[in-house]
């Protein structure tokens, strides 16, 4: 290492250099009070589950069904054939449970399979190709929004059944609860915990407690058929004769695809089985039989009950049938109401519960078609919490618009809901086809039967939800379908042109000799303090005097410019006034750059000063053409535009010259930690030296976190840079030879023994020994 004429203060304990501190604006402050401080990547690991933990948060999407599944068949039955509806109710709960059993089957295989990232869309886009797996996006996108509003209706549903004086306002109560999940999750709410576990198990346990009473009354002859005609419910008709009671082939029909609702959730456990503990397929194959017996044996349980009771749906949507079963089940007394209490608040939280799932599962699906490029590339980026807030804030926006819309009535949602599920399921199941013909693991010919026909039972009910439900609502997703697969087709071939764009002849464009002039404009409207600190910049860059031009739209104006030019003497800067008599400032802008560069060897920069103000209102006062003319400039070919913003307002004031800034403080610590405990450079190791201790040319070990990596190439010799840093200073770790090393990359901790010396000004060492503490976290598990 070079040796400095100045031993930089090492030979004792190296004072810490000045921090830049910068002000935070309003709106970051306020973000800050509303959703906490923000979390490193440190923070962003998931925790691994147990079975028990796991069935609880993985599974309120699927159970929660039980609330309304039998519901929605008795709305299509009731109207049709009045209370002979009963008698077919439990028939098509076990078509129900028959189509769960091959679902279930057919995830089985998933689970072992994608064991990174499961679901749908990943195993379409691993077996057809990503263009393919947009049908499975799709699906997907619509079952997350339509599961927030059917969840969040039959939630309110559940409380408005317990108190019937809220039943007017349940659209408002809905929204309320939108708005709510949406805050919770930006803040950061994980469903990795036994928070979200709890409705789970308490739901179970109280439909259990209804089913089980429900049955026992049952055969001791208490319980009793209750009358269908009551004030509210939905209208009842008059049975007919046969197998069917007068119900045509398509009643049945569509009251199957009512049913076929109670399904949903079920690819759940395929989407969160990274978050298992090993092996973890076959903990996800476990919870997921338990989750699908479970589902069957409670929905079964509610059908049976309506059968005996004659619960029936009503029109408002409450009392729900669940909530008229608790009632005639527990009777009455001090029991009976802390009993049916118990069974809607249990109810109403698992409802709850099983729509914040897609809080988290929406955003994360739209990151990985969004890393496809196959949506914005904004939805793969962590917010301030560490979550897809963007995916977040859009997916309680349009399931709000949908609530809205249908008025927050489950029968309403339901005709736009299963479709989406169940064209999932066919996606997975075929993609499972497609994987068993290419990799013929053990046993692959039992395991291909079963996924294709789970794959073709779920298309046939795709038909059925289609035709049945058409005029309903489903003709909705029937349109939508095909315009969102072509749409995110087309955003993909966007971007596709792009990148193929932007890495056309990349190395030749970047070697490319200098041109022989640089040219540099100044656009200015009125010379100001704006205009000068652009003036100043514009002399920064080396290309002697930057020619000041205004554009005149205004004669009187262009006079008084010209006046205030020579009064403030500013003789070796011209003014150059130039004429727009059609008033097309961007155009006269092109042509003056233009010529400039027309011979080819020219580089063209122009300067426009920008005004940026504080506060809303400031904002609004001013227009934005320094953009507008920049956009136009940068058509040119050999011609840059530079905004060079100054800020306004009483916080900002301009220093000249050389003057100290204003964010500049002395002796504070470098990197120090931000309010909230988000920490960036870590205290020193036990059996370290801290870094801002260091002494000139002892040798000595430091710990710390890599801050940042550098790439430096040199005449035949590279040489790899990091900066190490620690709550007392950085250290400039310089590897020669090397262009990387496994593990040295941003946010990693390491250990580096050596000799301490300077490189460039800067403490440093050359060649350490090293060792890695601790690996940066990747954002998700390779899929």
């Amino acid at each position: 290492m070079s040796e400095p004429s100045v031993p930089l203060g090492l030979s004792g304990p190296r004072p810490a250099p000045p921090r830049v501190v910068l002000p935070e604006p309003l709106g970051y402050r306020w973000k800050r009070r509303l959703l906490g401080p923000p979390l490193v990547t440190e923070r962003l690991a998931d925790e691994r589950l147990a079975n028990p933990i796991a069935l609880g948060v993985l599974a309120p999407d699927c159970i929660s069904s039980t609330a309304y599944g039998s519901e929605e068949i008795l709305t299509e039955l009731i109207p049709a054939v009045g209370v002979a509806a009963f008698s077919l109710l439990v028939p098509i709960t076990f078509a129900v449970i028959a189509v769960l059993i091959f679902i279930t089957l057919s995830y089985r295989e998933v689970v072992m399979a994608y064991t990174k990232a499961g679901g749908a869309y990943v195993v379409a886009r691993e077996n057809f190709g990503p263009r393919v797996a947009q049908v499975a996006a799709v699906a997907l996108i619509i079952d997350y929004v339509v599961t927030v509003a059917v969840q969040i209706s039959a939630g309110t549903d559940a409380v408005t059944s317990a108190f019937p004086a809220l039943s007017p306002y349940n659209v408002a109560i809905c929204l309320g609860v939108v708005v709510l999940m949406c805050y919770g999750n930006l803040r950061g709410i994980r469903e990795a915990g036994r928070m979200f576990a709890l409705p789970t198990y308490l739901f179970v346990t109280a439909c259990a407690l209804v089913i089980v009473f429900g049955i026992v009354r049952s055969a001791l002859g208490e319980l009793h058929h209750h009358s269908v005609h009551m004030a509210g419910a939905v209208p009842a008709g008059h049975p007919g004769s046969g197998l069917l009671y007068g119900a045509s082939l398509f009643i049945i029909l569509r009251s199957f695809a009512n049913g076929g609702s109670s399904l949903t959730g079920l690819e759940a456990i395929s989407n969160g089985v990274a978050t298992f503990r090993p092996p973890e397929g076959r903990n996800a194959r476990r919870v997921l039989v338990v989750m699908s017996v479970t589902l069957g044996s409670l929905v079964l349980g509610v059908s049976f009950l309506a059968t005996v009771t004659h619960a029936v749906p009503f029109m408002t949507g409450s009392p729900t049938v669940l909530s008229q079963e608790a009632r005639y089940v527990f009777g009455s007394g001090l029991f009976a109401k802390v009993g049916y209490y118990f069974v809607q608040g249990a109810t109403m939280l698992i409802l709850y519960t099983g729509g914040n799932t897609s809080f988290n599962g929406f955003p994360n699906l739209a990151s990985f078609v969004a890393e496809d490029a196959f949506l914005p590339r904004q939805l793969t980026r962590r917010g301030h919490r560490l979550v897809f807030s963007n995916g977040i804030l859009i997916l309680a926006a349009l399931s709000a618009i949908l609530l809205v819309i249908t008025q927050a009535r489950v029968n309403s949602l339901v005709s736009v809901y299963a479709i989406g599920v169940f064209t999932g399921f066919t996606m997975a199941g075929a993609g499972m086809v497609r994987y068993h013909l290419a990799h013929r693991p053990p046993g692959w010919r039992h395991r291909l039967v079963v996924n294709g026909f789970a794959s073709g039972l779920a298309f046939i009910v795709v038909l059925i939800l289609a035709v049945a439900k058409f005029t309903e609502g489903a003709w909705v997703v029937v349109v939508l379908f095909p315009v969102l697969v072509a749409v995110l087709i087309r955003m993909h071939h966007v971007y596709a042109e792009e990148k193929a764009e932007l890495q056309e002849n990349v190395t030749r464009a970047a070697e490319a000799p200098m041109l022989r002039r640089h040219v540099i404009f100044l656009f200015i409207g009125a010379f100001d303090l704006a205009a000068a600190r652009a003036l100043q910049y514009g002399r920064t860059l080396g290309a002697g005097e930057p020619r000041v031009v205004h554009f005149v739209l205004d004669t009187t104006a262009a006079r008084e410019l010209e006046v205030q030019w020579s009064t403030l003497g500013i003789s070796r800067v011209p003014l150059e006034l130039i004429e727009c008599p059609d008033r097309r400032l961007g155009r006269a802008a092109m042509e003056l750059v233009a010529a400039a560069a027309a011979d080819g060897e020219t580089e063209v920069t122009v300067l426009l000063p920008r005004r940026v103000s504080d506060g809303v209102l400031r904002r609004f006062l001013h227009d934005r053409t320094s953009e507008r003319i920049a956009a136009l400039v940068g058509e040119i070919p050999n011609a840059a535009a530079t905004i060079v913003p100054f800020l306004l307002g009483r916080r900002h004031r301009l220093r000249p010259g050389r003057e100290r800034g204003p964010f500049l403080e002395e002796g504070t610590a470098p990197l120090a930690a931000p309010e909230g405990g988000a920490l960036p450079a870590p205290e020193p190791s036990s059996g370290t030296t801290p870094i801002g201790s260091l002494r000139w040319r002892e040798r000595a070990r430091a710990g710390g976190r890599v801050h940042a990596v550098r790439v430096q190439p040199g005449s035949g010799l590279s040489s790899l840079e990091c900066v190490l840093v620690d709550a007392s200073g950085e250290l400039l770790v310089v590897f020669q030879g090397r262009r990387s090393l496994p593990g040295i990359v941003p946010g990693a901790h390491l250990l580096v023994e050596g000799t301490v010396g300077e490189r460039g000004g800067r403490v440093a060492m050359l060649n350490p020994s090293y060792t890695i503490l601790a690996r940066a976290v990747e954002e998700r598990p390779p899929g």
